[in-house]
């Protein structure tokens, strides 16, 4: 993945959540209750996915009424669940993952779901995610691309099931 997209405003990355609604987010894996389960753009941990809300205007959880909030975090619930089973069953190695609410960088609600695997550097593995080098979100070997359409099946099979 190049960072050209960056200065393409008509490039959906820019509305996520817009294209999401619109289906031309190529990122969306399913429709859940209260937002989409993505898989995400760079897989240096593969099955890493993403958790939108499909209200682009709401930034942080505190936004959403009780219900909504319910709603939502059942989603995260259900997406980390099948990046779990998913993982598992594709990589021996899969160990847990961690879901995150973070919301520095983009402003709109989203939650991050990190599968994690003993194959990472030993210096890394008990830590978060953010500890991996910088240029693991830009490297084109990392980049979401055809090759990870088997990981988009058994994600979305396994939200299915869920």
């Amino acid at each position: 993945m190049t960072e050209d997209w960056r200065d393409d405003r008509t490039d959906w990355r820019h509305d996520r959540i817009g294209a999401a609604l619109r289906g031309e987010n190529p990122t969306v894996l399913r429709r859940l209750t209260a937002g989409f389960a993505v898989i995400g753009d760079v897989q240096f941990l593969p099955g890493y996915a993403v958790l939108l809300t499909d209200r682009p205007e709401v930034q942080r959880l505190s936004e959403l009424t009780r219900p909504q909030r319910t709603a939502f975090l059942a989603d995260l619930d259900r997406l980390g669940e099948a990046v779990e089973r998913a993982c598992r069953r594709l990589d021996p190695a899969f160990r847990r993952v961690n879901l995150e609410i973070l919301g520095n960088t983009d402003g709109f609600l989203h939650a991050h779901i990190w599968p994690r695997y003993t194959w990472e550097p030993a210096e890394l593995v008990g830590g978060p995610v953010w500890f991996h080098p910088r240029t693991h979100w830009t490297a084109p070997e990392h980049a979401l691309g055809p090759r990870h359409d088997p990981l988009r099946r058994a994600l979305g099979e396994e939200l299915d099931r869920l």
